[in-house]
């Protein structure tokens, strides 16, 4: 069962299935409320939850905590 997003938590590793794409990151930081900055685990690059789920939340969205 996927987590919710308020559940995320800073410095925890989660694993992000959506539309055929799995994204394994950290969560560096939440400046303001329901904004999550990210760190992919393997490439280093920066970027924001909201990116990645811009385009809605496919069949197979899934997110769990690793």
């Amino acid at each position: 069962m996927a987590l919710a997003f308020n559940n995320l938590r800073k410095g925890n590793k989660y694993r992000l299935r959506n539309h055929g794409e799995v994204y394994e990151f950290w969560v560096v930081d939440m400046p303001e409320e329901n904004v999550y900055q990210l760190k992919d685990l393997y490439t280093l690059e920066l970027y924001l939850l909201h990116e990645l789920i811009q385009f809605g939340k496919g069949k197979d969205y899934d997110l769990e905590e690793l």
